[in-house]
This record gives structure tokens, C-alpha cells and sequence, in this order.
């Protein structure tokens, strides 16, 4: 009787293990205005926001917000003294958030993008660094921190009325955010915009993105480099469907890929997909998930991963997060 009951145990935790993971809704609304495009970092035990995209025809925000939790959000700053806030660079670097490039008014007369940097201790102090960093305005680029540098890899010149020459696929890299070099002038991987940057190991990974205007083009391609300058093709076609406007973090030594755009026909995305070498890809499953959406923030907070905001038909101001089991290795989903 008593084996029997213990293997009903038994086959009843195997099952509970078995079970889906859950993303957990923390708010459905963070107390900022519900946007998209916004700069994120995790600095001083805090969650970041900075600045976004509400539409085309005012200006982008400049206001910055934190939380050390998700849910309860503190204005920090109703108007940073950048203004080109619409798809940012933004990262953690010498323990300064640093907030680079960006794009400016819309479609509206005057727009542009920036080749400014920025950085604050604190969200409310904001102290720039150049206005003219060496690579050219632009937006929408790779921006991660490697072999104690920042790098910025390729973007746009031009968000709505851009053309082929507008995109890039330069790297460049700076120590202190006020000189910059450029590791090289063309990386291999096609130009690109609206894609994604990660450091894992010794590698920085690019992957995913392409062209918005004047003709919509995705790619799922990953590329890796050890130094910046040479690299090499992990894989042409990733699993993942090519998009623009996604979100990645590195979360359990994983490169992480979350939602997105794709067109041709237009399409939001919530899917989630994770790789340990940018090699092979396995996506997620989870049981509840938020709604599908593009140009949202992730952040790796608590060990937890986490998104907020974001398109997702409208403008979103929730936060998720998911908590993996302390012994996951993505090896099992």
C-alpha cells in the first residue's frame, strides 16, 4: 500500500514539474504613460524607463521613471535634457546609465536623429558627454558593453524617410563615451536596423532586424564576434520568424529573443526563444502570456525576466515577469 501511494507521489511531482511556466501580470498599469521605443537599464537595484514614442506628430517624451519593484513607479525627471528619445541606445557602463543617439520629433518638420551621449548617477542629473560622438546620427543601433567598452553597431540615419544608405553595419566603441573608434566600417552582417545586440561568454551576438522604409526586409540571421571586428555567421535562418522591433535580454546564460514585428502581412509577436550559442534556439513555452507586441523593454531584474509597455495594439503600460526554477537549464522545454 505504501509503495503504491509513493508512486502516486512520485508520478505526481514529475507531473507538477512538467508543468508550463506562467509569466505573472506585476501591473497593468506602471503609472507612465503607456508608450513604446523607450531607452531601459537596470541600475542601483531599480528598473529604468527613459523617454519612448507616443506617436508621429508631437514630440517624444523626455521624462524618466524607476521602480524597485515593477509595479509602484517614481518620476525621477519630467524633462531630461536630451531629446532625441524615440529609440535610444541605452545602457549601464562605470556605473552610470548612458543614454546615446535617438530620434526626434516624428514626421514632423525638424525631426532628426543624434549622435549625442549622455550619462547620469542618478536619472536626474544628466551630463553629456559629446555632442558629436565619431559614428553618425542614428537610431535603432546595437548598443551593448564589452571588454570594458561601450559599442554601437550599425541603426539608421533616417527612421520614416530613410533609404538603403541610411543603414548601417559599422562598429564602433568608446571608453569613457566621449572619444569613440570605429572597430570597423562594414561588420559583414547586412545593414541593419531595429535589431538586437548581446554579450555571452566572450562574444558580442547581433541577430534579427533590417529595414523599416523606404522597403520592409527582416532577417533571423546571428552573427558573433570575440573582438568587434571579424565575424562570423552562426546561423542564417534562425527558428524564430524575422523581425523588426523585438526585445533581448541575457538571462540564465541564455540570449533571449521577445516578441516583435514582422509584415507582409503586419503581425506583433509574443513569442519567446532563448539560445546558448546562438546556434540553436528553443522557444519557451508558457501557459499565460502578455499580449503580442513590439518595441516593449526587457530587463533581467531579481532573477526574473521582465517587459514593459510597448505596442501591443495600443500602446501598453503593464509589466510581466517570469521566474524560472532555480535548477532550469533549457534543456527540457
Amino acid at each position: 500500500m505504501w509503495r503504491f501511494l509513493w508512486l502516486i507521489f512520485l508520478a505526481t511531482t514529475s507531473l507538477s514539474a512538467a508543468e508550463p511556466l506562467n509569466w505573472q501580470k506585476v501591473t497593468a498599469d506602471a503609472g507612465w504613460q503607456p508608450r513604446d521605443s523607450q531607452g531601459e537599464v537596470v541600475f542601483k537595484d531599480q528598473l529604468w524607463i527613459f523617454g519612448g514614442w507616443f506617436d508621429s506628430f508631437h514630440e517624444p517624451p523626455r521624462d524618466v521613471w524607476s521602480s524597485t519593484d515593477g509595479k509602484a513607479w517614481k518620476l525621477v525627471e519630467k524633462d531630461a535634457p536630451w531629446k532625441h528619445s524615440d529609440l535610444p541606445m541605452t545602457l549601464v557602463f562605470n556605473d552610470r546609465m548612458w543614454f546615446m543617439g535617438g530620434w526626434y520629433k516624428g514626421r514632423l518638420p525638424g525631426h532628426s536623429a543624434s549622435s549625442e551621449v549622455w550619462s547620469s548617477a542618478d536619472g536626474n542629473k544628466w551630463e553629456q558627454a559629446t555632442a558629436t560622438a565619431g559614428w553618425t546620427p542614428r537610431i535603432a543601433a546595437g548598443s551593448v558593453v564589452f571588454q570594458n567598452k561601450m559599442w554601437v553597431l550599425g541603426g539608421t540615419e533616417n527612421y520614416y524617410f530613410g533609404d538603403d544608405k541610411s543603414l548601417k553595419n559599422d562598429v564602433w566603441y568608446s571608453a569613457d563615451g566621449k572619444a569613440w573608434k570605429q572597430a570597423t566600417a562594414d561588420a559583414g552582417w547586412s545593414p541593419r536596423a531595429y535589431h538586437q545586440a548581446a554579450v555571452l561568454g566572450n562574444k558580442i551576438y547581433i541577430f534579427g532586424g533590417g529595414s523599416y522604409v523606404p522597403k520592409y526586409q527582416a532577417v533571423n540571421d546571428v552573427w558573433s564576434s570575440d573582438d568587434g571586428v571579424h565575424w562570423q555567421q552562426e546561423t542564417a535562418a534562425a527558428p524564430w520568424s524575422a523581425r523588426l522591433w523585438f526585445s533581448t535580454a541575457v538571462y540564465r546564460n541564455k540570449i533571449w529573443v521577445i516578441g516583435g514585428w514582422s509584415n507582409n502581412p503586419a503581425k506583433n509577436w509574443n513569442d519567446v526563444w532563448y539560445s546558448a550559442d546562438g546556434k540553436e534556439w528553443k522557444e519557451l513555452k508558457t501557459e499565460t502570456k502578455w499580449k503580442e507586441r513590439h518595441e516593449h523593454s526587457a530587463f533581467v531584474f531579481q532573477d526574473k525576466l521582465w517587459i514593459a509597455g510597448g505596442h501591443a495594439q495600443p500602446l501598453s503600460s503593464e509589466v510581466w515577469s517570469l521566474e524560472l526554477p532555480k535548477d532550469w537549464t533549457g534543456t527540457g522545454e
